[in-house]
């Protein structure tokens, strides 16, 4: 844990940082932060571990820094976290169409904008 870890909003938090338990044993790397945007809420988090992407709720959340998510939760209940569930999430592929030939202009005039669902 870096001494320079600075509070953050849920906004404004790193993809990447480290999730940790309350002992501070890291669990995970932060994939993606979850809102309601309609009201405005903090949901959760998306947290790759060693058995695959995980759900933390928001309230198993205790500290949110630049550095480092800290979690109420000890080994045994982060090894146990439940998988995301929910509405499929897509995202833009920002090079869809990017190439020179036949296919790629096809893709840019006809094409989807290269959705993916994110996994």
């Amino acid at each position: 844990m870096r001494e320079d870890a600075q509070p953050v909003s849920y906004e404004g938090v790193p993809v990447g940082v480290p999730l940790l338990t309350l002992t501070g044993e890291r669990f995970g790397t932060l994939v993606r932060v979850l809102e309601i945007p309609a009201e405005d809420l903090f949901d959760g988090v998306i947290v790759e571990t060693d058995h695959g992407r995980r759900f933390v709720d928001r309230d198993q959340i205790s500290e949110i820094t630049t550095e480092y998510i800290r979690c109420d939760l000890d080994e045994a209940a982060a090894a146990h976290l439940p998988e995301p569930s929910g509405t499929a999430v897509f995202d833009a592929d920002a090079g869809y169409g990017d190439g020179t030939s036949f296919r790629d202009w096809v893709h840019r005039t006809f094409g989807h904008q290269g959705w993916k669902e994110e996994k």
